[in-house]
């Protein structure tokens, strides 16, 4: 409102923020009307707010007529204003979408172009590694197809991967235990190739490609089966009794040739059992892998050794006929067991790719200190055995398994155990001498050298505590 204008209305009131209209409703009927009065009149205040009202608007259509050309003006003003800015603002519109059509046809159009090439090289990256991951497995597997042949002296790799066939079914058979531990070492790469099959490791997607999972099941795996049985059968067969029963000066030579041909068969066939023992999940280091394979298969050979000597001397004690020459094949049976003792007490383990190889500094801290469990093959499986010999496991053994089968024989009577008691100093002095006999090894059987006189006897420790132990198992329960 223009000073100077006189009115009756207060526009202060109006204008203040805290005004409240049912407020000034309620004090404009007190102000009309008595309090006393029963009647109320609403009458004077509504006319006296109709008049404010056109008061109000008389007021404001003198303003607005009297400023109407300033008002047009500013608004004309202000209406140019927005006219220039906008069209400022199209122009700087227009220029930035001409900048980003420009920018997207320079860089995003090509980002989209190297990115599609980004991919491209990535896939044929990928696709590279997986090429040479399937050319590695399959010279690989041919490699383990020549050794397959060469171990089982075929041509063809069908038929030859057969666990249960001869070694020495051919000629180049003989030979073959020669290719066994290569073998082993190609079955242990491949392994390796098959499980590294995390992305960004090596044998990345080989599960996808049929012509490893063909590969996998119808060669690798009978192929390991089948190296895995012959390096069993190899232990299992292992003797060196024929070998050191000639002794004439003439033999000598063949027979050094034989027992050396016999510990390279034995040597080969436990390194590759080795090799092939299954590994526990997660990191093992050399020194606490526990070759399972070999030892199962040792110890496998031991129980043979020990059963089959149990068996004939219990037949031999029932038919005395047949005493000496079961007790010589009883001696023999120690004899190998000696040799096979002092074979894998010389054979260090060989190296395994799968395994975490122990510092320098560990082995050389554990060479001043004690002998590392792993420093050669026997020290798992005396561990395994609970012993710290084989030929006194073996003769311990046997003697624990006798002396309820002596027992048997005294218990039925008869003829077999009068004869028993009889003979029983005969029996003393015999076995006596089996166990003693055993100790005393040729050494051809001991693999000395070359110029060694093969007749020439090596005494293998002392076995009277076990020549004790055999005669008071078999004495023993005949009594006095």
């Amino acid at each position: 409102m223009a000073e100077g204008d006189p009115s009756y209305i207060d526009y202060e009131a109006f204008l203040d923020p805290e005004f409240s209209p049912s407020s000034f409703a309620n004090t404009l009927v007190n102000s009309t009307n008595n309090a006393t009065d029963t009647p109320l009149d609403l009458s004077t205040p509504l006319s006296r707010v109709l008049f404010d009202l056109q008061e109000i608007d008389t007021h404001i259509h003198a303003l607005t007529t009297k400023s109407a050309l300033p008002l047009l003006a500013h608004t004309q003003d202000r209406t140019a204003a927005a006219d220039h800015i906008l069209k400022e603002s199209g122009t700087q519109i227009e220029s930035v979408t001409r900048g980003y059509e420009r920018l997207q046809k320079e860089v995003v159009q090509k980002w989209q172009a190297a990115d599609e090439a980004r991919i491209a090289a990535e896939n044929s990256l990928a696709t590279v590694r997986l090429a040479r991951a399937v050319t590695r497995c399959l010279t690989l597997g041919r490699q383990l197809e020549s050794q397959v042949a060469e171990i089982t002296g075929r041509g063809s790799i069908g038929p030859a991967i057969s666990a249960g066939a001869d070694p020495a079914a051919s000629p180049s058979g003989k030979d073959g235990f020669r290719a066994l531990e290569r073998a082993a070492y190609t079955i242990l790469n491949l392994r390796e190739m098959f499980s590294a099959a995390a992305e960004g490791e090596e044998g990345y997607g080989l599960d996808r490609v049929k012509v490893i999972r063909t590969l996998r099941g119808e060669f690798v795996i009978p192929a390991e089966n089948m190296v895995k049985s012959r390096a069993q059968q190899t232990i299992n067969r292992f003797s060196l009794s024929s070998n050191s029963a000639s002794g004439n000066s003439q033999s000598m030579p063949s027979g050094y040739k034989q027992a050396r041909d016999a510990r390279a068969r034995l040597a080969t066939a436990a390194t590759t059992l080795y090799l092939l023992s299954p590994i526990p999940k997660g990191a093992t280091t050399a020194s606490d892998y526990k070759p399972e394979l070999l030892l199962s298969t040792l110890q496998g050979y031991m129980h043979t050794a020990i059963m089959t000597s149990v068996n004939s001397l219990a037949r031999a004690l029932s038919q005395l006929p047949i005493m000496d020459r079961t007790l010589a094949d009883i001696s023999a049976r120690c004899q190998d067991i000696v040799a096979l003792e002092t074979i894998l007490k010389n054979l260090r383990p060989p190296p395994h790719p799968l395994l975490n190889s122990t510092t320098t500094t560990d082995e050389a801290a554990g060479s001043q200190t004690a002998p590392s469990a792993t420093s050669n093959l026997l020290q798992p499986l005396l561990q395994a055995l609970d012993t710290s010999s084989l030929p006194s496991y073996y003769w311990r053994s046997l003697a624990s398994s006798l002396t309820s089968r002596v027992q048997e024989i005294v218990n039925r009577g008869g003829v077999s155990a009068r004869t028993l008691r009889s003979n029983r100093d005969r029996l003393r002095v015999e076995i006596k001498e089996c166990v003693l006999r055993a100790s005393r090894v040729s050494a051809t059987s001991l693999l000395a050298e070359k110029g060694r006189s093969g007749t020439e006897t090596v005494v293998v420790g002392n076995w009277e505590r076990e020549a004790a132990v055999m005669v008071s198992s078999v004495v023993g329960p005949l009594g006095r």
